[in-house]
Protein backbone atom coordinates (compact mmCIF):
# COMPACT_ATOMS: atom_id res chain seq x y z
CA UNK A 1 0.00 0.00 0.00
CA UNK A 2 1.30 3.52 -1.33
CA UNK A 3 0.64 6.68 0.57
CA UNK A 4 -1.61 9.22 -1.46
CA UNK A 5 0.10 13.04 -2.39
CA UNK A 6 -2.00 14.01 0.21
CA UNK A 7 -1.47 12.05 3.57
CA UNK A 8 0.52 14.03 6.01
CA UNK A 9 3.59 11.62 6.71
CA UNK A 10 4.42 10.75 10.00
CA UNK A 11 8.05 11.90 10.95
CA UNK A 12 9.79 12.09 14.08
CA UNK A 13 10.11 15.87 13.87
CA UNK A 14 6.62 16.53 13.52
CA UNK A 15 3.92 18.31 16.02
CA UNK A 16 0.29 18.70 15.94
CA UNK A 17 -2.07 20.04 18.22
CA UNK A 18 -4.53 22.06 19.01
CA UNK A 19 -4.70 25.65 20.20
CA UNK A 20 -7.46 27.88 21.46
CA UNK A 21 -8.00 31.60 22.25
CA UNK A 22 -10.29 32.89 24.41
CA UNK A 23 -10.84 36.60 25.74
CA UNK A 24 -13.35 39.09 26.44
CA UNK A 25 -14.93 40.46 23.21
CA UNK A 26 -13.11 42.68 21.03
CA UNK A 27 -9.58 41.10 22.60
CA UNK A 28 -8.20 41.13 19.69
CA UNK A 29 -8.94 36.88 18.99
CA UNK A 30 -9.53 36.83 15.71
CA UNK A 31 -6.48 39.27 14.77
CA UNK A 32 -4.38 37.00 16.26
CA UNK A 33 -5.84 34.34 14.28
CA UNK A 34 -5.48 36.04 10.84
CA UNK A 35 -1.70 36.76 12.16
CA UNK A 36 -0.97 33.53 13.25
CA UNK A 37 -1.92 31.96 10.25
CA UNK A 38 -1.14 34.99 7.41
CA UNK A 39 -4.37 34.41 6.03
CA UNK A 40 -7.96 35.97 6.69
CA UNK A 41 -9.53 32.96 8.61
CA UNK A 42 -11.91 35.12 11.11
CA UNK A 43 -13.35 38.22 10.42
CA UNK A 44 -12.23 41.18 12.12
CA UNK A 45 -14.69 44.26 12.44
CA UNK A 46 -15.05 47.01 14.84
CA UNK A 47 -18.10 46.02 16.47
CA UNK A 48 -17.47 43.17 19.60
CA UNK A 49 -18.30 39.84 19.86
CA UNK A 50 -18.18 39.23 15.67
CA UNK A 51 -17.07 35.71 16.34
CA UNK A 52 -20.07 33.01 16.57
CA UNK A 53 -18.72 29.49 15.96
CA UNK A 54 -14.83 28.38 16.66
CA UNK A 55 -12.78 28.86 13.50
CA UNK A 56 -9.86 26.40 13.24
CA UNK A 57 -7.05 28.56 11.61
CA UNK A 58 -3.55 26.22 10.60
CA UNK A 59 -0.35 27.83 11.29
CA UNK A 60 2.94 26.19 10.56
CA UNK A 61 6.08 26.50 12.69
CA UNK A 62 9.30 24.93 11.67
CA UNK A 63 7.80 20.81 11.73
CA UNK A 64 4.84 21.85 13.57
CA UNK A 65 1.02 22.34 13.03
CA UNK A 66 -1.09 24.32 15.25
CA UNK A 67 -4.37 24.33 14.67
CA UNK A 68 -5.61 27.38 15.78
CA UNK A 69 -9.29 27.45 17.38
CA UNK A 70 -11.03 30.88 17.30
CA UNK A 71 -13.32 31.24 19.77
CA UNK A 72 -16.69 33.51 20.68
CA UNK A 73 -15.44 36.06 23.20
CA UNK A 74 -16.51 34.68 26.57
CA UNK A 75 -18.34 37.13 29.01
CA UNK A 76 -21.85 37.08 30.91
CA UNK A 77 -24.59 35.22 28.42
CA UNK A 78 -28.13 36.79 28.45
CA UNK A 79 -30.03 35.27 25.35
CA UNK A 80 -29.83 32.35 23.43
CA UNK A 81 -27.46 32.82 21.48
CA UNK A 82 -25.01 34.27 23.77
CA UNK A 83 -25.39 31.29 26.08
CA UNK A 84 -24.50 28.85 22.79
CA UNK A 85 -21.48 31.10 22.11
CA UNK A 86 -20.17 31.34 25.40
CA UNK A 87 -20.34 27.49 25.84
CA UNK A 88 -18.50 26.74 22.13
CA UNK A 89 -15.63 29.00 23.65
CA UNK A 90 -15.24 26.77 26.70
CA UNK A 91 -15.27 23.57 25.15
CA UNK A 92 -12.81 24.47 22.58
CA UNK A 93 -10.77 25.67 25.73
CA UNK A 94 -11.26 22.24 27.40
CA UNK A 95 -10.31 19.95 23.86
CA UNK A 96 -7.56 22.63 23.30
CA UNK A 97 -3.66 20.90 24.11
CA UNK A 98 -3.14 24.41 25.17
CA UNK A 99 -5.11 27.76 25.92
CA UNK A 100 -4.22 31.85 25.36
CA UNK A 101 -5.85 33.76 27.29
CA UNK A 102 -5.50 36.80 25.26
CA UNK A 103 -6.13 40.30 27.26
CA UNK A 104 -7.03 43.60 25.85
CA UNK A 105 -4.07 45.95 28.13
CA UNK A 106 -5.07 49.21 27.35
CA UNK A 107 -9.08 48.07 28.31
CA UNK A 108 -7.70 46.69 31.30
CA UNK A 109 -5.79 49.88 32.58
CA UNK A 110 -8.65 52.11 31.06
CA UNK A 111 -11.27 50.55 33.42
CA UNK A 112 -8.92 51.04 36.31
CA UNK A 113 -8.71 55.10 35.05
CA UNK A 114 -11.21 57.78 35.89
CA UNK A 115 -10.87 58.20 31.60
CA UNK A 116 -11.73 54.32 31.31
CA UNK A 117 -15.20 54.09 29.21
CA UNK A 118 -17.87 51.44 29.57
CA UNK A 119 -16.49 48.93 27.11
CA UNK A 120 -13.39 49.08 29.21
CA UNK A 121 -15.11 48.27 32.48
CA UNK A 122 -17.18 45.48 30.84
CA UNK A 123 -13.71 44.02 29.45
CA UNK A 124 -12.45 44.03 32.51
CA UNK A 125 -15.42 42.86 33.93
CA UNK A 126 -15.13 39.82 31.23
CA UNK A 127 -11.46 39.25 32.18
CA UNK A 128 -12.54 38.32 35.77
CA UNK A 129 -15.02 35.84 35.31
CA UNK A 130 -12.61 34.51 32.67
CA UNK A 131 -9.72 34.07 35.44
CA UNK A 132 -12.37 32.75 37.73
CA UNK A 133 -13.44 30.21 35.36
CA UNK A 134 -9.99 29.05 34.60
CA UNK A 135 -8.97 28.76 38.11
CA UNK A 136 -12.01 26.54 38.53
CA UNK A 137 -10.94 24.36 35.91
CA UNK A 138 -7.32 24.20 37.53
CA UNK A 139 -5.82 24.28 34.28
CA UNK A 140 -2.71 26.81 33.98
CA UNK A 141 -3.08 28.53 30.38
CA UNK A 142 -0.90 31.07 28.89
CA UNK A 143 -1.61 34.91 29.46
CA UNK A 144 -1.01 37.12 26.29
CA UNK A 145 -1.28 40.82 26.70
CA UNK A 146 -1.93 42.47 23.72
CA UNK A 147 -2.24 45.99 22.16
CA UNK A 148 0.66 46.96 23.74
CA UNK A 149 1.39 49.70 21.20
CA UNK A 150 2.65 52.72 22.59
CA UNK A 151 2.39 51.64 26.09
CA UNK A 152 5.28 52.20 28.77
CA UNK A 153 6.90 48.83 29.70
CA UNK A 154 6.74 49.36 33.54
CA UNK A 155 2.92 50.10 33.42
CA UNK A 156 2.80 46.77 31.29
CA UNK A 157 5.35 44.72 33.64
CA UNK A 158 3.06 45.62 36.73
CA UNK A 159 -0.07 44.97 34.49
CA UNK A 160 1.39 41.08 34.03
CA UNK A 161 2.47 40.65 37.64
CA UNK A 162 -0.72 41.44 39.12
CA UNK A 163 -2.75 39.09 36.43
CA UNK A 164 0.02 36.10 36.89
CA UNK A 165 -0.55 36.51 41.06
CA UNK A 166 -4.34 35.40 40.45
CA UNK A 167 -2.82 31.90 39.62
CA UNK A 168 -4.22 31.49 36.60
CA UNK A 169 -1.22 30.90 34.19
CA UNK A 170 2.10 29.29 33.93
CA UNK A 171 3.89 32.42 31.30
CA UNK A 172 2.92 35.72 30.50
CA UNK A 173 3.42 37.11 26.43
CA UNK A 174 3.30 40.64 25.53
CA UNK A 175 2.31 41.02 21.93
CA UNK A 176 0.00 43.32 19.18
CA UNK A 177 -1.64 41.14 16.96
CA UNK A 178 -1.88 44.32 14.82
CA UNK A 179 1.18 45.04 14.13
CA UNK A 180 2.91 41.80 15.09
CA UNK A 181 4.60 42.61 17.28
CA UNK A 182 5.81 39.50 19.78
CA UNK A 183 4.04 37.19 17.93
CA UNK A 184 6.57 35.02 16.71
CA UNK A 185 7.82 34.17 20.32
CA UNK A 186 4.01 33.26 21.02
CA UNK A 187 3.96 31.47 17.98
CA UNK A 188 7.22 29.41 18.69
CA UNK A 189 5.59 28.47 21.83
CA UNK A 190 2.61 27.29 20.57
CA UNK A 191 4.80 24.87 18.67
CA UNK A 192 6.53 23.70 21.13
CA UNK A 193 3.33 22.20 23.20
CA UNK A 194 2.14 20.32 20.32
CA UNK A 195 2.17 16.84 20.81
CA UNK A 196 4.25 14.73 18.84
CA UNK A 197 2.70 13.12 15.70
CA UNK A 198 1.51 13.81 11.94
CA UNK A 199 0.22 16.80 10.71
CA UNK A 200 -3.74 16.98 10.66
CA UNK A 201 -3.63 18.85 7.51
CA UNK A 202 -2.28 19.76 4.23
CA UNK A 203 0.98 21.99 5.19
CA UNK A 204 -0.79 24.40 2.51
CA UNK A 205 -3.77 24.37 4.17
CA UNK A 206 -5.18 27.69 5.97
CA UNK A 207 -8.01 27.35 7.35
CA UNK A 208 -11.03 24.22 8.55
CA UNK A 209 -13.70 26.03 7.74
CA UNK A 210 -16.41 25.34 5.30
CA UNK A 211 -16.13 27.23 2.48
CA UNK A 212 -20.44 28.11 2.06
CA UNK A 213 -19.72 28.91 6.01
CA UNK A 214 -16.44 31.08 5.19
CA UNK A 215 -18.46 32.85 2.83
CA UNK A 216 -21.54 33.90 4.87
CA UNK A 217 -19.14 34.84 7.55
CA UNK A 218 -17.15 37.24 4.86
CA UNK A 219 -20.17 38.99 3.91
CA UNK A 220 -21.41 39.16 7.56
CA UNK A 221 -17.88 41.13 8.15
CA UNK A 222 -18.99 43.67 5.23
CA UNK A 223 -22.52 44.01 6.37
CA UNK A 224 -20.75 45.27 10.04
CA UNK A 225 -18.35 47.73 8.07
CA UNK A 226 -20.61 49.37 6.69
CA UNK A 227 -23.61 49.70 8.91
CA UNK A 228 -21.68 49.71 12.08
CA UNK A 229 -24.04 52.38 13.58
CA UNK A 230 -26.99 52.07 12.68
CA UNK A 231 -27.50 48.06 12.80
CA UNK A 232 -27.27 46.45 16.17
CA UNK A 233 -25.87 43.23 16.54
CA UNK A 234 -29.05 41.27 15.50
CA UNK A 235 -27.96 40.25 11.96
CA UNK A 236 -26.81 37.27 10.39
CA UNK A 237 -25.59 35.81 6.94
CA UNK A 238 -26.89 32.18 5.33
CA UNK A 239 -25.14 30.94 2.55
CA UNK A 240 -28.59 29.11 1.03
CA UNK A 241 -26.84 28.13 -2.13
CA UNK A 242 -22.96 27.59 -3.21
CA UNK A 243 -22.68 25.88 -6.89
CA UNK A 244 -19.72 25.24 -8.68
CA UNK A 245 -20.21 25.94 -12.43
CA UNK A 246 -18.60 23.91 -15.18
CA UNK A 247 -16.54 26.96 -16.29
CA UNK A 248 -15.01 26.44 -12.69
CA UNK A 249 -16.25 29.71 -11.15
CA UNK A 250 -19.19 29.59 -8.27
CA UNK A 251 -22.76 30.80 -7.72
CA UNK A 252 -23.00 31.78 -4.43
CA UNK A 253 -26.62 32.93 -2.68
CA UNK A 254 -26.91 34.86 0.40
CA UNK A 255 -29.73 35.90 2.92
CA UNK A 256 -28.98 38.67 5.67
CA UNK A 257 -31.64 38.45 8.32
CA UNK A 258 -32.43 41.28 9.84
CA UNK A 259 -35.06 41.38 13.52
CA UNK A 260 -37.45 44.15 12.19
CA UNK A 261 -39.24 45.71 9.94
CA UNK A 262 -37.22 49.28 10.23
CA UNK A 263 -33.85 47.31 9.69
CA UNK A 264 -34.03 46.23 6.49
CA UNK A 265 -33.99 49.53 4.97
CA UNK A 266 -30.91 50.10 6.88
CA UNK A 267 -29.31 47.45 4.88
CA UNK A 268 -30.40 47.96 1.68
CA UNK A 269 -29.64 51.74 1.57
CA UNK A 270 -30.86 54.31 -0.71
CA UNK A 271 -31.87 53.04 -3.80
CA UNK A 272 -30.41 49.85 -2.66
CA UNK A 273 -26.54 51.22 -2.79
CA UNK A 274 -25.44 49.92 0.84
CA UNK A 275 -26.45 45.93 -0.20
CA UNK A 276 -24.71 46.32 -3.76
CA UNK A 277 -21.63 47.99 -1.73
CA UNK A 278 -21.63 44.85 0.75
CA UNK A 279 -22.35 42.56 -2.17
CA UNK A 280 -19.42 43.93 -4.29
CA UNK A 281 -16.89 43.97 -1.51
CA UNK A 282 -17.69 40.69 -0.16
CA UNK A 283 -17.47 39.36 -3.97
CA UNK A 284 -14.14 40.86 -4.60
CA UNK A 285 -12.65 39.12 -1.05
CA UNK A 286 -14.47 36.07 -2.14
CA UNK A 287 -12.71 35.67 -5.11
CA UNK A 288 -9.24 36.44 -3.57
CA UNK A 289 -10.12 33.94 -1.28
CA UNK A 290 -11.36 31.05 -3.46
CA UNK A 291 -8.78 31.65 -6.60
CA UNK A 292 -12.13 31.61 -9.17
CA UNK A 293 -14.74 33.91 -10.24
CA UNK A 294 -17.71 34.37 -7.88
CA UNK A 295 -20.76 35.27 -8.98
CA UNK A 296 -22.61 36.35 -5.84
CA UNK A 297 -26.67 37.09 -4.73
CA UNK A 298 -27.53 38.60 -1.86
CA UNK A 299 -30.92 39.52 -0.58
CA UNK A 300 -32.39 40.74 3.13
CA UNK A 301 -35.15 39.04 4.91
CA UNK A 302 -37.02 40.42 7.93
CA UNK A 303 -37.14 37.31 10.77
CA UNK A 304 -37.89 38.44 14.11
CA UNK A 305 -37.38 34.51 15.23
CA UNK A 306 -33.73 33.59 13.44
CA UNK A 307 -31.90 33.62 16.65
CA UNK A 308 -34.33 31.00 17.54
CA UNK A 309 -33.90 28.87 14.72
CA UNK A 310 -31.82 25.30 14.66
CA UNK A 311 -30.98 25.30 11.23
CA UNK A 312 -28.94 28.87 11.78
CA UNK A 313 -26.81 27.26 14.61
CA UNK A 314 -26.08 24.34 13.08
CA UNK A 315 -24.54 26.46 10.03
CA UNK A 316 -21.95 27.77 12.93
CA UNK A 317 -21.78 24.39 14.26
CA UNK A 318 -23.34 25.44 17.73
CA UNK A 319 -25.60 24.00 20.67
CA UNK A 320 -29.12 24.81 20.13
CA UNK A 321 -30.25 23.62 23.39
CA UNK A 322 -27.46 25.18 26.06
Amino acid sequence: MTETENTPVQTEQQRAGFAAIIGAPNAGKSTLVNRLTGSKVSIVTQKVQTTRFPVRGIAMHDAAQIVLVDTPGVFNPRRRLDRAMVASAWAGAEDADVVVHLVDAQAHLGAQSRDGTPADRKSAEDTETIIKNLNKMGQKVILALNKIDGMRRDTLLALSHKLFETGAYSEVFMISAESGDGVDDLKARLASAMPQGPWLYPEDQAADVPARVLAAEITREKVYLRVHEELPYSAAVETTSFEDRPDGSARIEQTIYVERESQRPIVLGKGGQTLKWIGQKSREELEVLFDRKIHLFVTVKVDPKWQDTKAMYSQFGLEFDV
